[in-house]
């Protein structure tokens, strides 16, 4: 899932002690018989449509105000949703769920053709779903997406109002948190129909069958709320009646409103999380998510020479930015895939994967690379222009990146740092030189990282293309799917394919530090996905 830069990247910050003595403060304006929660964001609200959001808030949101066949919860595990159960067949093919009797928000039956239409809708060409791919494991996607089947081909069907039928075109193990992420829920045929181009622009032209209801947004507000959803089947156990966000994107402004009970819970940056601590209300949080820089080989000759990318990653000194800049637990990437997410006989896929060269620094060797870039491609110098997103974190990373690109010979660089929605523009349609990039695994597999830089994906902003790397990845998703060993060898071939090649430039994993006020409990976190899961938060007294 994309990863808006501004949810993660530090801005360095100073404070003073009286801000460290103000941090063991309990002042809330949220209380137990109010059950409302304030919570930061880092970036606004782009989307509630969930066959074509794709950055992590709206994955967020629509995971709260929604509700798929299965649930994720805590260490990414599904648990029942609309399906309150299901069975696989014996060659884990097909899968049947029955589903509970529950209601959307307008009062409507959720029903089996709500999922049957909602997959439709997000593999047809016309929608433009860029999350279309996930679907490749059910029959008939690809060929769909490719526009060589019909719609209505695709492997899911209703029998009556509470039967699911999945066919897979073949058995695949993460199925089951495919089909608990948003890209899978479900979707309300009457409602898209009746709101046409306006359908899930703001709050009000949407509804909802998840825990929560979208109350509060116009489509381009910094704010948004979420109040408890009296139609949803599990309401009795949500506890958290309403649930306000709101953007900041300034760290300092933030820690200020948590000190003053404004917000219950802020994420730090700069030197905060290092100030902070020792407070009984720091946590740190990891996440499944890769911050990298893509280069766009397409647009440029330069791009396209192998030694100018392994000189420009070679240059960059990561344990310096996230000891440095960062502090809050993030760490240096090992590859395209985040360590800790998925291991084989007890070694994590890292271990395996890893391509030492592309991910550490060596100046001296970066300079002779780049000489030979430049006397390769009939150049003396060259200039690029590093994009980001307009956020102080945004800077921050650009700013740093460019300290160190200036140590090579011949190359000024020039940053822009542009607005979230106008930056994800820009990367989509090609118009970068280079780009701060960021995925979260939809699900605790390799795969989820590995198959966004196949020749063609439309996350692969950069345009890298290699066949052995398609080839690896065509295997782990076909021929042996089913064999675990060969998969395993497959996926770990491919990362380290595209990182011989610096296919892209792994910068960071991200770690996120956060304080959270002492009386909000339960709330739920994965690495994985969406995140966040408010349905079992509440305020204590």
């Amino acid at each position: 899932m994309k990863i808006n830069s501004a949810v993660k990247l530090g801005t360095v910050a100073t404070f003073a002690a009286v801000l460290l003595a103000a941090c063991g403060s309990n002042s809330s304006s949220s209380t137990a018989s109010k059950q409302t929660l304030n919570w930061m964001e880092n970036s606004a609200l782009p989307s509630m449509d969930a066959s074509t959001a794709t950055d992590v808030v709206s994955g967020e949101t629509i995971n709260n105000t929604g509700e798929g066949l299965l649930r994720i919860g805590k260490n990414s595990k599904t648990y029942p949703g609309v399906a309150k159960s299901y069975k696989v067949s014996k060659d884990g093919k097909t899968y049947t769920f029955n589903l509970r009797k529950s209601k959307w928000s307008n009062g409507d039956q959720v029903t089996a053709k709500d999922f049957v239409y909602a997959w439709q809708r997000t593999v047809n060409p016309k929608t433009a779903s860029q999350y279309a791919y996930m679907y490749a494991p059910v029959k008939n996607a690809n060929a769909i997406i490719n526009k060589k089947k019909a719609v209505s081909t695709l492997g899911i069907k209703a029998e009556g109002n509470y039967k699911v039928v999945v066919t897979l075109t073949k058995a695949t193990s993460y199925f089951p948190s495919l089909a608990a992420s948003p890209m899978f829920f479900p979707q309300n045929k009457s409602v898209v129909q009746k709101y046409g181009k306006k359908y899930a622009t703001n709050a009000q032209d949407n509804v909802y069958n998840g825990p929560f209801k979208l109350t509060y947004w116009t489509g381009t507000s910094d704010n948004w709320s979420m109040s408890k959803n009296s139609s949803y089947w599990n309401a009795k156990n949500v506890k958290l009646k309403k649930i306000n966000f709101k953007t900041m994107k300034d760290p300092q402004t933030a820690l200020s409103q948590y000190q003053s009970g404004k917000l219950d819970a802020t994420y730090l940056s700069g030197q905060q999380p290092k100030n902070y601590k020792n407070s009984k209300q720091y946590i740190e949080r990891k996440s499944a998510s890769t911050f990298y820089i893509e280069l766009n080989e397409k647009k440029d000759s330069m791009m396209k020479n192998k030694k100018a990318r392994q000189a420009l990653s070679l240059a960059v000194n990561r344990n310096q930015f996230v000891n440095k800049v960062l502090q809050d637990g993030s760490t240096t990437a090992k590859g395209l895939v985040s360590t800790g997410l998925a291991s084989y006989k007890g070694k994590d896929f890292n271990t395996d994967a890893a391509v030492p060269s592309a991910t550490s620094q060596d100046l001296t060797k970066a300079k002779k690379l780049w000489k030979e870039a430049l006397k390769e491609t009939g150049r003396s110098s060259y200039s690029l222009t590093l994009m980001a997103d307009d956020t102080p974190a945004g800077k921050n990373i650009t700013e740093f990146v460019q300290s160190q690109w200036a140590k090579l010979p011949g190359l000024k660089v020039t940053n822009s740092n542009l607005p979230f929605k106008t930056r994800l523009a820009r990367s989509q349609s090609g118009d970068f030189d280079a780009v701060v990039s960021a995925w979260g695994a939809d699900f605790p597999d390799p795969i989820s990282f590995l198959s966004l830089f196949t020749s063609g994906n439309s996350y692969n902003n950069g345009r890298w293309s290699s066949k052995a790397y398609d080839k690896y990845i065509a295997a782990a998703t076909g021929k042996d799917a089913n064999n675990t060993a060969a998969r395993w060898s497959d996926m770990v071939n491919a990362q380290k394919t595209i990182l011989n090649d610096q296919g892209i430039i792994p910068i960071y994993q991200q770690g996120k530090a956060q304080l959270v006020k002492s009386n909000v409990k339960g709330l739920t976190y994965f690495p994985t996905g969406a995140n966040w899961d408010f349905s079992t938060a509440y305020i204590s007294k």
